[in-house]
């Protein structure tokens, strides 16, 4: 039986990995008066002439769950950057908390900061940071020689942490030998081969051309499912952020203005900021189908003694031709229509839901990405309903509710 991650919980019930309080970050040598200018209400260009200070983060709260892919994103000079390096004080905050598992790492020593870095956090950098004059396994293995391990299990670690991103073979391998996507991957692996429970990633692809930069999206969500860590992703990319983050945090100014998953922050915009990042998102790329599923469609629970007469009967008050036949559990059973039970029951058959299914009828996963149902909602005759991993009913999609969906951005 395979175990439970982190990953497979629901998001309300993972459990908080990272939590940040009122983080405040100012670039200067008078911090305290900028931050009462902050509070006074003066906006940065004003604090920066008053005090050659610059506010790089401005009281950010927001909290990582254990498990998912968390990315920051927003223009450049926003604060993404400086948000994700404060977690692991490459930058020192100027004022808040930062607890990861419960542990004020603002807190911590110098020793325990590396401690830390060390066996809980890796960081990959947009740059590959290759050392040339070492091989791919000693690249792998860099950040286990600099901790201390020894040269035989640093070497099988980072040995599994290669054959991890597809590079086994590549071992002895000079880095200028390799391709971008290559060298990016021996960064990542140099970062996995730590096996740390939080892995930052600081616009670790936008280096790659767009081909490669989409098949090392592709690797880190096979390896986020293989190996469930939490993962902190700055990227300035709409399209990758839709792509890999579980949940997505807006930033604008040094101000976090939205934090939700990907189809929240399309359907709600906080503002007017976050809404131009999304006017022009293909929501059938974000949306899942059991996103958009409607439950207005006639259910009927199939169970002894419930005859065709009874549910025309419910069909006809409702003005629906068809109905959604499930069992006790809400598993989906099938679909049928007006004509199909009458056609059933004329016959005289002593199951007249199972002999009045409509053929053709295919439920799509809840997990189905809504551009790979497009065409079968286009082409169905009925709303084609949706159902969860144990077969039961969540809604139907019809054509109507579809075009709406898809328009809601427009």
């Amino acid at each position: 039986m395979n175990s439970i991650t982190e990953h497979d919980l629901p998001d309300h019930e993972r459990p908080v990995k990272i939590s940040i309080r009122n983080i405040y970050k100012v670039f200067g040598e008078r911090p305290e008066k900028a931050l009462n200018l902050l509070d006074a209400g003066k906006t940065k260009k004003e604090i920066h002439a008053a005090t050659g200070c610059t506010i790089g983060v401005n009281d950010a709260s927001f909290d990582i769950r254990a498990g998912e892919i968390f990315v920051i994103m927003g223009l450049s000079g926003s604060g993404k950057s400086t948000m994700l390096r404060l977690i692991n004080r490459l930058i020192e905050p100027t004022s808040g908390t930062i607890e990861i598992d419960g542990r004020d790492v603002t807190r911590l020593s110098r020793s325990e900061l590396i401690e830390l870095r060390r066996h809980q956090i890796s960081m990959v950098f947009q740059s590959f940071a290759l050392l040339p004059n070492r091989s791919v396994l000693d690249n792998a293995a860099f950040g286990l020689e600099v901790a201390g391990v020894n040269e035989a299990d640093r070497n099988q670690r980072a040995r599994a942490a290669l054959r991890a991103v597809g590079l086994e073979g590549h071992d002895e391998s000079r880095t200028d030998q390799l391709s971008g996507g290559m060298k990016q991957r021996v960064g990542l692996a140099r970062a996995l081969a730590a096996e740390p429970d939080i892995l930052l990633m600081d616009e670790a692809f936008s280096a790659l051309d767009p081909l490669i930069r989409t098949e090392m999206q592709d690797e880190l969500v096979r390896l986020q499912a293989e190996h469930s860590r939490t993962i902190v992703f700055v990227s300035h990319d709409l399209d990758e952020a839709m792509r890999i983050g579980d949940r997505i945090c807006i930033m604008q100014n040094g101000e976090v203005v939205q934090v939700g998953t990907p189809d929240e922050i399309v359907l709600k915009p906080a503002n007017d900021y976050v809404r131009s990042f999304f006017r022009n998102v293909d929501v059938s790329q974000v949306f899942r189908a059991g996103d958009v599923a409607r439950k207005t469609q006639v259910t009927i629970i199939e169970r002894q003694g419930m005859s065709a007469a009874a549910a025309l009967e419910r069909m006809e008050h409702f003005d629906r031709e068809v109905a959604i036949i499930l069992g006790r559990d809400k598993t989906y059973h099938g679909m049928v229509s007006r004509a199909s039970l009458i056609d059933s029951a004329g016959k005289g058959a002593s199951d007249p839901y199972k002999r009045a299914f409509l053929p053709d009828i295919e439920p799509i996963p809840a997990a189905e990405s809504l551009s790979n149902v497009l065409g079968k909602v286009a082409s169905s005759t009925w709303p084609v309903p949706v159902v969860d991993d144990g077969n039961r009913y969540l809604g139907s999609i019809s054509k109507s509710v579809l075009l709406e969906t898809l328009d809601r951005t427009a």
